[in-house]
C-alpha cells in the first residue's frame, strides 16, 4: 500500500483528491496538511510514501516546504501540483529533488500514474511541463526571465508576490533582514525592475502569477 500525505491549502481540493484517491486498491491519504508549514510537521509524524504538494500556498509557500521536507527526509518522494506549469518553479523544484510535477488540470488517472512512477523512483512530469522544459533556451521560445534566478532568490520573489514583508520572510526563510534584503535587490537587478509593482507586472507577464493579484 502506498501512503500518501496530501498538501493544499483549498479544503475542496484535499477532500476531492482524497475521496478519488482512497477509492484506487494500493493507494491509501494517510493525512492532509493546509499549508507548508502543517506539511513539514506532518512528514516528521506520519513518513508517507508519497507527497502531493500543492505549490501556490500562502506561509512559506510549497517550494520551500518541499526544501525544508526533503533536508528532513531525502527519502520522500514528493510530487508537485501547480496551476502554473511554465516558469522557473518547475525547474527549481526539479532540482531540489522533486520527482514529479503535474498540472491541477490533470484528470486523476495521470495522478495515479504519477504516485505509482515516483514509487519506483522514476521522474514523471506531465506533458505541458515537459515540453516547457525541453525548449527552455532554445531561440524563439521566449524563456522566463526568472529562470535564471538562484533558488534562494527565486523563493524571495515567491514570497514578495505574496505580499509578504521583510520581516515575516525573514522568519519563514530563517534569514536576517538584511541578508533578505540583498536578495531582494539582487534579483531587482537581475530582473532588470525597481520595485514590486514591476516585479509583479514582470511575473504575470511571463504567466509567474495570476493577473487577478492586482
Amino acid at each position: 500500500m502506498i501512503s500518501v500525505l496530501l498538501v493544499d491549502d483549498h479544503e475542496l481540493v484535499r477532500t476531492g483528491i482524497e475521496a478519488l484517491l482512497n477509492e484506487i486498491e494500493d493507494i491509501s491519504v494517510i493525512g492532509v496538511a493546509q499549508s507548508g508549514e502543517e506539511a513539514v510537521e506532518a512528514v516528521v509524524n506520519l513518513s508517507p510514501d508519497v507527497l502531493l504538494m500543492d505549490v501556490n500556498m500562502p506561509g512559506i509557500g510549497g517550494v520551500e516546504a518541499c526544501r525544508r521536507i526533503l533536508q528532513l527526509d531525502p527519502d520522500v518522494k514528493i510530487i508537485a501540483v501547480s496551476v502554473h506549469n511554465d516558469g522557473p518553479i518547475p525547474h527549481q523544484l526539479l532540482k531540489l529533488g522533486v520527482l514529479s510535477f503535474i498540472s491541477k488540470g490533470s484528470p486523476m488517472d495521470e495522478m495515479v500514474h504519477a504516485i505509482r512512477k515516483v514509487m519506483e523512483g522514476k521522474r514523471y512530469l506531465c506533458s505541458e511541463v515537459a515540453n516547457n522544459l525541453a525548449f527552455q533556451g532554445l531561440p524563439g521560445s521566449n524563456e522566463s526571465p526568472f529562470s535564471i534566478l538562484s533558488q534562494r532568490e527565486a523563493e524571495v520573489v515567491t514570497l514578495i508576490l505574496q505580499g509578504q514583508t521583510i520581516k515575516e520572510m525573514s522568519i519563514i526563510l530563517k534569514l536576517s533582514d538584511k541578508t533578505i534584503n540583498t536578495y531582494r535587490y539582487r534579483l531587482y537587478s537581475k530582473l532588470h525592475v525597481k520595485n514590486d509593482v514591476e516585479l509583479i507586472r514582470l511575473a504575470i507577464k511571463f504567466g509567474y502569477i495570476d493577473g487577478a493579484l492586482i
